[in-house]
């Protein structure tokens, strides 16, 4: 028989955790104690996509979740650790076209699936509150919240250029487009013109971002995106008129750089820019501007990122006046202006910009500078490059002299006076685009009536439900607008016949306020229950990968906000801690079908078992690092666990504690099995506390365990209450990690007394310490004493004793002492 055979044979894990499982279930061991005294703690991880089956990177998110949760219940605390499904989205309506069925059953069949999958896994969670966004149950609150946004103004439709993808047929946001890319299938995307309805997440924008320094508990780098992706931008908002149209038409402006508005030599707009339409009625150019401007925009939609796009434009033939020192300024449409942020249109000061400076020389306009750093002089024909350092302003008429940074407020204030512009604030967030054009989402609650315009569905009429039969059409997700039974209805206001909104609101919405309907899941009176939402709320430690840094996080700390503005929840922020793991990588990059690299974790937990599964995706790395897959090292954990197994099954009789341990009475090894037994408690509940750190917490406890098996071999030493006492920290220290075959091994030794009504182990400091150190002291590289010290002496109070020693002073009275060097632990050299 071979070794991983006979190890199988000891360690039956299929029957162990099949054991433990249902245990945990028929018990409803992890269901929340709702009228518990206990401090309360949430855990949650982002929910998953019912996708079909759960991957590796599932594994090690939901592992990690589930120490956290198991600990904490050790600690003492009310844990609330539920899960659910974020099920309305693209990929169930395409698998349900190409399976011909519906995308619910889909769905569903999946949930049933990966459902029983992570109980496999032995994850703790609270089954009894488990939602799935596309149950009408859950959506109907989601509809209601809308209807209460669209009453107080966050909620308005407007028709505007938006995302398109043709595979998917639907508007994507603009978080949602990747390097002009769909973010679901990769396909570039192409500018529409379309209806749609928006959040005005922009009203919240100030908010946002003041208190992301709230959010100490979240990694810094999410916080800077966040930062980055708001946007805020302070500085001057001024009017250029067109020439030619007697002052009626104006190019508006924002600017960072008041300072430099002297030296505007052109204007550059957007090929979208409203102004343009104007501009091109009985212009020369007309066509070729218009030809233009269709490649730019077609372009634009698949280069997310400007940067490094050449720098292209087309001269309109038209003219704005600069309203500070009333000169003409060329208007020109250019490539690197973008319409969804400011103004859409850029005053361009090729003196200070580098991107304005390389546009006008490739196009011949003058360079002009207004900002001269100190001990320099700028002349714009000669420039090689643009100056962006602070100065003096020159050419600037009242304003020259000044410093520029005094500079930007004077200009702001004058403009201010004279009514030609003032301060501005201007963001980069733009307003949530949330409608999509599919069937396989959450129906937006509106009707639009010929008489009386637009008005919210009656709540009583709530949920607005999906059709369930697909009628006429080829398949069941034809689209709403494509189905009358859907779309035909009655105004609530006057009677008369009229139709339903057809679009389907953006899958971020349901995920973006799941957390909360967690802590009242079934309240069925209200989208949340005040009490239990405060009680539960916020979330303590939220889980997850970091591509969800911008989107989903954002748009959850919007609802928050939006939700404590509507009465349903007393907090700002939805997370207080944040851990963003890594991926799970194998042969260098991230495991997917595609690439052919997938590890199947039913494949694992077969041949090796859950715990086994969840140890190796804990000991391969900290959370928040790759994680490198390797067969040999889930072998590795494997066999770890094996060798406790065997060692307490063969043990099991003596490990039972009996009288308290007597430091005094011990033995030499008992002593060093003692002191370390209490150091791994104490380095595990830091790693665990600090940072997460599973994997030296791991590493710890395979420490003690080796003089626990050396001990083996000694017939007296099992039978010690400082064995049986290491035996039983390993375990706690263990289970939240590996928690069926350490519920199991503490059932053996305690009479099947439960390990999940055991406290966490503390540790003595005493216990703890080292003995005393001997240190080595030397003068000229040769022993002169020796010191006895405590371990945890500093190097300057051990220099001065090494320094004060009497047989060491023999040596060094009279003499010059050039430096003393400190060994931690180990010696003091003293060279004179």
């Amino acid at each position: 028989m071979a070794a991983h055979e006979q190890q199988q044979t000891l360690y039956d894990f299929k029957t162990i955790e099949s054991k433990w499982q249902n245990h945990w279930l028929d018990n409803a061991t992890y269901r929340v104690d709702m009228t518990s005294d206990q401090e309360k703690y949430y855990v949650l991880e982002m929910f998953p996509y019912p996708s079909g089956r759960i991957h590796m990177g599932h594994v090690r998110n939901y592992s990690i979740g589930d120490v956290v949760a198991r600990y904490k219940r050790f600690q003492g605390y009310n844990v609330l650790h539920p899960m659910g499904w974020d099920s309305f989205g693209l990929p169930a309506e395409n698998a349900a076209i190409k399976n011909d069925t519906h995308p619910a059953r889909w769905t569903y069949d999946n949930i049933d699936y990966m459902k029983d999958q992570l109980r496999q896994l032995g994850l703790s969670y609270d089954w009894d509150r488990e939602i799935a966004t596309c149950n009408p149950k859950y959506y109907k609150w989601e509809q209601q919240i809308f209807l209460e946004m669209y009453e107080k103004g966050l909620v308005y439709q407007k028709k505007t250029t938006v995302n398109w993808c043709e595979p998917c047929h639907t508007v994507l946001a603009n978080e949602q487009v990747i390097e002009g890319a769909c973010w679901r299938c990769d396909h570039l995307v192409e500018a529409r013109e379309m209806k749609g309805w928006f959040f005005k997440i922009t009203d919240y924008a100030e908010e946002l971002l003041d208190d992301l320094d709230k959010l100490s508990g979240w990694p810094e780098k999410v916080v800077t995106m966040q930062r980055n992706w708001i946007g805020k931008s302070t500085g001057l908002q001024c009017d250029f008129e067109v020439e030619g149209f007697d002052g009626n038409e104006k190019l508006s402006i924002f600017t960072t750089r008041p300072d430099t508005i002297f030296g505007v030599t052109f204007m550059s707009i957007a090929p979208e820019h409203p102004l343009l339409k104007i501009l091109l009625i009985d212009n020369p150019r007309h066509d070729e501007i218009t030809a233009f401007c269709t490649r730019i925009i077609k372009e634009k939609q698949q280069q997310s990122n400007q940067d490094g796009v050449e720098k292209e434009g087309i001269a309109t033939g038209c003219y704005c006046i600069n309203p500070f020192n009333g000169e003409r300024v060329p208007i020109f449409v250019a490539n690197f202006v973008l319409m969804a942020y400011g103004t859409g249109a850029v005053m361009a000061v090729p003196a200070h910009d580098q991107r304005d400076f390389e546009f006008a020389r490739k196009y011949n306009l003058p360079v002009k500078a207004v900002v001269v750093p100190p001990n320099c002089e700028l002349d714009g024909a000669r420039m090689e490059e643009a100056s962006t350092l602070p100065g003096v302003l020159v050419h600037s008429g009242k304003f020259t002299g000044l410093d520029s940074i005094e500079a930007k407020q004077a200009i702001i204030e004058f403009a201010r006076k004279e009514d030609i512009g003032d301060a501005h604030i201007t963001y980069r967030l733009r307003d949530w685009g949330i409608s999509r054009q599919r069937y396989w989402g959450a129906p937006i609650p509106i009707i639009h009536c010929e008489k009386c315009g637009t008005q919210p569905a009656p709540v009583e009429q709530l949920p607005v439900t999906l059709p369930e039969d697909r009628e006429s059409q080829q398949n069941d997700c034809a689209p709403l607008h494509q189905r009358p039974t859907f779309f035909n209805t009655i105004c609530p206001e006057c009677g008369a016949n009229a139709k339903r909104e057809t679009d389907t609101m953006d899958t971020f919405v349901e995920s973006s306020w799941y957390f909360a309907r967690y802590s009242s899941p079934r309240f069925t009176d209200a989208p949340l229950n005040k009490k239990e939402a405060s009680h539960w709320l916020p979330v303590d430690q939220y889980i997850g990968g970091v591509e969800h840094a911008i989107l989903h996080l954002l748009y959850s700390r919007f609802f928050t906000k939006v939700l404590r503005d509507l009465g349903y929840l007393e907090i700002d922020e939805p997370f207080t801690n944040l851990l963003t793991q890594g991926m799970v990588i194998k042969d260098g990059s991230k495991m997917s079908k595609s690439k052919g690299n997938v590890v199947d974790p039913s494949d694992l937990i077969s041949e090796y078992g859950a715990d086994t599964t969840r140890l190796f995706s804990l000991f391969a790395a900290p959370p928040e690092k790759d994680l490198e897959w390797n067969s040999k090292g889930v072998e590795g954990c494997f066999r770890f666990l094996n060798r406790i197994f065997r060692f307490v099954q063969t043990h099991k009789d003596s490990l039972i504690r009996g009288s308290e341990i007597n430091s005094a009475s011990l033995s030499n090894t008992e002593r060093e099995l003692h002191r370390k037994t209490h150091q791994t408690i104490k380095k595990v509940t830091g790693n665990i506390e600090n940072n997460f750190h599973f994997n030296t917490a791991i590493s710890a406890v395979m420490e003690l365990f080796n003089p626990l098996s050396s001990l083996s071999s000694k017939k007296d030493a099992p039978g010690s209450a400082v064995v049986a006492e290491a035996v039983d920290s390993m375990l706690l220290l263990l289970c939240p990690m590996v928690p069926h075959f350490c519920a199991e091994l503490w059932a053996t030794i305690h009479n099947n007394d439960s390990i999940d009504k055991t406290g966490w182990p503390s540790w003595d400091e005493e216990a703890a310490k080292e003995d005393m150190l001997t240190i080595v002291i030397q003068v000229r590289g040769k022993v002169r004493s020796r010191l006895q010290v405590e371990p945890d002496i500093d190097d300057a109070s051990l220099e001065q004793l090494a320094l004060e020693n009497e047989n060491v002073r023999k040596f060094i009275v009279g003499k010059s002492i050039k430096k003393v060097i400190v060994v931690k632990k180990k010696l003091v050299n003293i060279v004179i």
